[in-house]
C-alpha cells in the first residue's frame, strides 16, 4: 500500500482525498475525504482573472488540507487544478500561493487529462461488474466545464466543454451581480440553448450514442441523487452507485429552477455553496440524459479525485 494525497481544485470547490492505494489489487482505502466550496471561478467567465477574495478562500482551504496531509503522513501528493485556473490570466499567482502552502506545484491540466482522471476514478469499481452494460459514458458536471468520456476498461474518446453549474449561472442567471430568484423562462431557455450547443461540440468528438450506461459525477449529480432518494442528511454510502431515473431528474431540475433561494437552501441535503448553482447543474444533467436517451443515471461518489489518487499510486 502507498499512502497518497490527491487534491482536486475546480471552479466551485476544492477537495482532498488521502488514501492507501494498492495498484496491483485495485484496492483503495479512504482515510480522509473532504470538500470546501471556495468558488475559485468567481467572475472568471466575465473578467478572465481569478478574484483576490476567491484566491484567499482557496489558500485558506489549502492550509487546512496541508495540516491533514501532514497528520496522516501521505508519502506523495498531487494537486490538480481544472477549468477556472486554466482560463485565468493570473493563474501564476494561484500557482505560487499553492506551492508556498503545500510544497507542490498545482498541475493545470487539460480537459482531456481531466476526463481521463474522472473516468478512472468513476469506473475502476464498475469494470468488473456484470449488471451494467458497457461502454460507459462518464459525465462529470463541474463548476466551469463538463467532461464527457466514453469507454469500457479504458477511455475510447473524451471531450471537455465549457458548460458547468457556476459558468451557466453567472452567464445566464446573474442580473447586476445578483442571481435571479427564481430565473425567468427566457433565462432558462438561453441557458438550455448554451448547453445544447456544448452537447453538439461533445458529440463531434465522443460517440455519445454508443454508451449503454450513463455514470454521473460531481456535486450537482450527487445533490440531485440525494434529493431523489429523499435523504434528510447527505449520506455518501446511500448515494454511491444509486440509480436515479430520467423522470426523477426532470422533476428535480424543473423544481430547482422554480424555487426561491430560501426554498432551495431549506432542502436538508443542500450544501450552502450549491444553493445558487444547483438549478444550472441539474439542467445540464437533464439535457445530457435527453440527448443520449438515458432512462437512468448511475451516480458515483468516486470521480476525478479518486483518479488523481490512483495516478499518484
Amino acid at each position: 500500500m502507498t499512502r497518497v494525497a490527491g487534491i482536486d481544485c475546480g471552479t466551485n470547490s476544492i477537495r482532498l482525498l488521502v488514501a492507501d492505494c494498492d495498484p496491483l489489487t485495485g484496492e483503495l482505502v479512504e482515510l480522509d475525504r473532504r470538500m470546501t466550496v471556495v468558488r475559485l471561478g468567481q467572475g472568471v467567465d466575465k473578467t478572465g482573472r481569478l478574484a483576490p477574495e476567491a484566491l484567499q478562500r482557496t489558500f485558506a482551504a489549502c492550509r487546512e488540507y496541508a495540516a491533514v496531509i501532514k497528520e496522516l503522513g501521505a508519502e506523495r501528493v498531487r494537486f490538480v487544478a481544472t477549468s477556472a485556473s486554466r482560463d485565468a490570466e493570473n493563474r501564476d499567482e494561484f500557482v505560487r500561493g499553492v506551492l508556498d502552502i503545500l510544497g507542490v506545484e498545482p498541475e493545470v491540466i487539460s480537459g482531456d487529462q481531466e476526463a481521463e482522471f474522472s473516468f478512472t476514478g468513476a469506473t475502476k469499481e464498475l469494470t468488473g461488474t456484470d449488471h451494467l452494460e458497457k461502454p460507459f459514458l462518464v459525465v462529470d458536471i463541474g463548476g466551469g466545464s463538463t467532461e464527457f468520456v466514453v469507454g469500457a476498461e479504458h477511455v475510447r474518446a473524451a471531450r471537455s466543454v465549457d458548460v458547468g453549474c457556476v459558468r451557466m449561472t453567472e452567464r445566464h442567471l446573474l442580473v447586476d451581480g445578483v442571481v435571479t430568484d427564481p430565473p425567468t423562462g427566457e433565462q432558462v431557455a438561453a441557458m438550455r440553448a448554451d448547453i445544447e450547443a456544448a452537447l453538439d461540440l461533445a458529440a463531434g468528438s465522443v460517440p455519445l450514442g454508443e454508451a449503454r450506461t450513463l455514470v454521473g459525477l460531481a456535486g450537482s449529480v450527487t445533490t440531485v441523487a440525494a434529493i431523489a432518494l429523499g435523504l434528510t442528511r447527505y449520506e455518501s454510502a446511500a448515494i454511491h452507485h444509486s440509480r436515479i431515473s430520467y423522470e426523477e431528474v426532470r422533476e428535480i431540475s424543473e423544481r430547482m429552477l422554480t424555487l426561491t433561494h430560501a426554498e432551495r437552501a431549506a432542502i436538508p441535503v443542500m450544501h450552502p455553496g450549491r444553493v445558487d448553482v444547483i438549478g444550472a447543474g441539474a439542467l445540464v444533467l437533464l439535457a445530457v440524459m435527453e440527448r443520449v436517451g438515458a432512462s437512468e443515471v448511475v451516480v458515483s461518489e468516486h470521480d476525478i479525485l479518486d483518479g488523481i489518487a490512483w495516478s499518484v499510486a
